[in-house]
């Protein structure tokens, strides 16, 4: 983290007002709108908690970060941004599967999808933010070859997202009546 400007936050917040919308979208298409409701609060808060701890523990992958009040916080806003990318892939898998509860049907094909479209995802944003200098790599982050971004935020998406989505689901299956 080495400057944090206002511009930053500029396609955060209109991903997020894309979220929102699709969102909306979605609520009208789906039969059981309470479950979708659930699954959308557990996958948020899920989303959440596990890319809090990720950042957490990647903390000392990236240059000049310390365990402290501001890395923590930054960490938090850092959540945000990845909290809201995790709903907009799934909201964006659930309009082209025509499903809003697509992972249910999760197969290998899908899965795989979901894990490229993360870490292609990943990498052009890691590309971005470092070439903007919002953040910089220690010596310590392994890099990916050919795209230089490091190979944990690309994990954090490549894995994260499949995880978040079939546990919401595991999660909001005592509420449901089937």
């Amino acid at each position: 983290m080495n400057k944090l400007q206002p511009v930053i936050f500029l396609m955060p917040v209109i991903t997020l007002i894309l979220v929102v919308i699709l969102y909306f979208i979605l609520l009208k298409k789906v039969e059981d709108r309470a479950a979708f409701a659930r699954f959308v609060f557990i996958t948020t808060i899920l989303a959440f908690v596990l890319n809090f701890a990720w950042e957490i523990i990647q903390l000392p992958f990236y240059k000049n970060n310390v365990y402290d009040v501001r890395h923590i916080s930054f960490c938090a806003l850092a959540t945000l941004a990845d909290v809201i990318m995790v709903m907009l892939i799934y909201f964006s898998f659930a309009l082209v599967y025509k499903n809003a509860f697509w992972i249910k049907g999760i197969n290998i094909q899908r899965a795989l999808l979901l894990i490229l479209t993360g870490g292609i995802g990943a990498i052009l944003a890691e590309m971005k933010h470092l070439s903007k200098a919002d953040w910089a790599y220690s010596s310590s982050m392994p890099i990916i070859p050919l795209v230089n971004a490091g190979i944990s935020p690309v994990l954090q998406f490549m894995l994260l997202p499949l995880i978040i989505y079939h546990v919401s689901l595991l999660l909001l299956k005592p509420f449901r009546q089937e």
